[in-house]
């Protein structure tokens, strides 16, 4: 299955004050371009789960593409207008590497961009090397991208790795509640074991006492996580941190506070859409209560967050939803913000097309990765948390090493503390 969108149409004429995104090259030397580059078009590619169990991530895509859309009938880049091609691989590491090649070999893209899930990113990142083609923005937070980029220079992801993820929820147990036995669920791959380290690192000497169950599940199994809920209920584990994909989230939640247990609940970023957990609650009925106190980490704004009623990155979040966020096909992103992974979507989107234009004239497949992976430094991402930099250099290279906890109360999501900078840590 093929969603193909040029993006090219609908003239707008939502405000141009946010788009101005990083430094524009205005060289008027001879411009330099690679396959995917024409003199009006700059094509780009993504891999993404259209169908199957972790379809929900398929927003992360429709945001992304409702921003190129916005760009594209504001100027584009230098000229040149976005089009990009999403094509399914249903989130099955077995079938990513055929689609990798349609991209590139028959859509002739210039690079991929904000393709998701770490064992299928790490199922294609050979092929992108060996081939020099831009894995962008890679939409997982596995501490893989930044880790091994100097064996794999093509590839470079964007949001906070997992593995700091966790360590901030160790760091908040440790604190505030030492005596917690904790119970893990999670993807038996890269993605979930990632989690899983993290988590173990930041409680240190004392992961063996209070870790008293871990479960897991693999990608392309049945949601049905009864099994795994009843095992780690059993253990007397009070505390339960889930690290999986919403689907998965969803059916262990409610397993859980069906049987009757009722435990602190932790819950992994990428399972934390407010559209997951306000349909979790209206299921639950009465018992949706459980839900609340549950704790996830944050980076992005929150557009049903009524302090950010006024704020300018928001307001151009619901524009551009309002405008372009149904041109993937599907249920459109709408402009509530309550599927976070549309918001999430844009703001990569926004950084992408910030690389691009600091390209410039050299518009070659070496000098945007080259941008993305060393020289980036953007402050000015209209819809992270104040404070929060797309950073990389010649020696660094994770995007977003800053995160806010917030919990669950009654229908929303409520930060608190403060921005937690795992850089200065």
């Amino acid at each position: 299955m093929k969603i193909a969108s040029r993006a090219m149409a609908l003239a707008g004429a939502l405000s141009l004050s946010l788009l101005a995104c990083g430094s524009q090259n205005s060289s008027t030397s001879t411009p330099q371009t690679d396959v995917g580059i024409t003199s009006t078009e700059i094509s780009l590619g993504g891999i993404f789960p259209v169908s199957g169990s972790a379809s929900a991530y398929l927003s992360v895509a429709k945001g992304a593409d409702a921003y190129f859309g916005y760009v594209n009938d504001h100027g584009g880049i230098n000229g040149r207008k976005i089009k990009y091609t999403v094509v399914d691989d249903v989130y099955l590491p077995a079938n990513t590497p055929a689609k990798a090649r349609e991209l590139v070999d028959a859509d002739k893209v210039f690079a991929v961009y904000g393709e998701l899930g770490t064992p299928t990113n790490l199922s294609v990142r050979d092929y992108y090397n060996q081939n020099s083609v831009p894995q962008m923005f890679v939409f997982t937070g596995s501490s893989h991208w930044g880790a091994d980029y100097n064996q794999f220079p093509w590839t470079i992801g964007w949001q906070p790795d997992y593995v700091t993820e966790s360590k901030i929820y160790a760091k908040y147990i440790l604190q505030n509640e030492p005596n917690d036995k904790i119970g893990i669920l999670y993807q038996n791959d890269d993605y979930g074991q990632d989690y899983e380290k993290g988590i173990k690192a930041g409680l240190g000497s004392k992961a063996g006492s209070m870790i008293v169950s871990e479960a897991t599940y693999n990608a392309g199994d049945p949601t049905d996580m009864s099994s795994q809920v009843n095992k780690l209920k059993a253990s007397g584990a009070d505390t339960f941190f889930v690290v999986t994909t919403p689907a998965y989230a969803a059916n262990a939640v409610v397993n859980a506070v069906k049987s009757g247990w009722k435990p602190k609940l932790y819950m992994n970023n990428v399972s934390a859409a407010t559209s997951t957990w306000r349909g979790i609650a209206t299921q639950l009925g009465a018992g949706a209560s459980a839900l609340d106190g549950m704790i996830t980490t944050t980076y992005l704004k929150d557009p049903l967050d009524s302090k950010y009623a006024n704020d300018a990155g928001v307001k151009l979040f619901k524009d551009v939803m309002t405008k372009y966020g149904g041109t993937l096909g599907g249920t459109p992103c709408d402009a509530t913000g309550a599927d976070s992974f549309c918001v999430s979507g844009m703001a990569s989107a926004f950084t992408m097309v910030d690389v691009l234009k600091q390209a410039g004239n050299t518009m070659t497949r070496k000098n945007v990765m080259d941008i993305a992976a060393k020289k980036l430094n953007e402050t000015n991402n209209p819809l992270l948390l104040q404070g929060i930099i797309v950073k990389t250099t010649a020696t660094d290279h994770f995007p977003i090493q800053q995160e806010q906890l917030q919990k669950w109360q009654t229908d929303h999501w409520v930060p608190f503390g403060s921005v937690i900078d795992a850089r200065a840590s």
